[in-house]
C-alpha cells in the first residue's frame, strides 16, 4: 500500500501542473478586440450619487425652469405635471393615496435616477442644469420644496425627504427571479 501512495503523489503534481498550465490558457486569447478605457471614459461612466452628494456635478435649477423641460421632455410618458401616464405618477397623490417620490429617502436619488435612466431611450441626454431644474420641479410639485428654491450640489443633498429614517428594502416576496429587485420608484414601504 506505501508504494501506490508514493506513486499517486509522483502523478499528482505533474497532473496538478497540467490543469494549471490549461487554466492560464483559457484566459490567454484576447483577440485584439477591445480598449482599456481612460480615465474620463470611466468618470463619465461612474453615474452613481450617494445620499451625501459628494458626486454632484456642478450647475443649478429651479422648479419654474424644470416645468418647462418636464412639459417637454417627460410629460409624454409620466403625464402633464407628473400625475401618471404610460409610466408611473411621480407626483404625490394624496387623496388616491400614492406617495410617489415623497417615499424616496434622500432627494440625490431623483436627480442620480434622472441623469443616468431618463428620458427613455435619450438616457443621459439631458444636461446636469436640466436635471438639476427637473429635480426642482418634481420635488416642488410633490410639496418638498418651494418653487422659487434653486438646486445646486450644495442645497439637493440638504433636502430633507419625508420618508427619510422610515425607508427600508421591500420585503423578498415583492423580488421577481432574475431582477436585481423591485424598482424603488414603484414599491409600497
Amino acid at each position: 500500500m506505501g508504494a501506490y501512495t508514493m506513486r499517486s503523489d509522483k502523478l499528482l503534481v505533474p497532473v496538478m501542473a497540467l490543469v494549471t498550465g490549461v487554466a492560464v490558457l483559457a484566459q490567454g486569447p484576447t483577440y485584439k478586440l477591445g480598449r482599456t478605457p481612460t480615465e474620463k471614459e470611466i468618470r463619465a461612466w461612474d453615474t452613481a450619487i450617494g445620499q451625501e452628494g459628494k458626486e454632484l456635478p456642478q450647475g443649478q435649477g429651479a422648479a419654474t425652469q424644470g416645468a418647462t423641460i418636464f412639459a417637454q421632455r417627460c410629460a409624454m410618458c409620466h403625464g402633464q405635471n407628473g400625475a401618471g401616464g404610460a409610466a408611473p405618477a411621480l407626483v404625490a397623490d394624496e387623496e388616491a393615496g400614492e406617495e410617489a417620490l415623497r417615499r424616496l429617502p434622500f432627494a440625490t436619488t431623483i436627480f442620480s435616477y434622472i441623469s443616468r435612466s431618463m428620458p427613455l431611450q435619450q438616457e443621459g441626454s439631458l444636461s446636469a442644469e436640466e436635471v438639476y431644474a427637473v429635480t426642482a420641479f418634481l420635488l416642488y410639485r410633490n410639496g418638498i420644496i418651494q418653487e422659487s428654491d434653486v438646486l445646486d450640489a450644495e442645497s439637493l443633498p440638504k433636502i430633507h425627504m419625508p420618508n427619510r429614517g422610515k425607508w427600508s428594502l421591500p420585503p423578498l416576496s415583492q423580488w421577481k427571479p432574475g431582477e436585481l429587485g423591485p424598482d424603488p420608484f414603484l414599491i409600497d414601504p
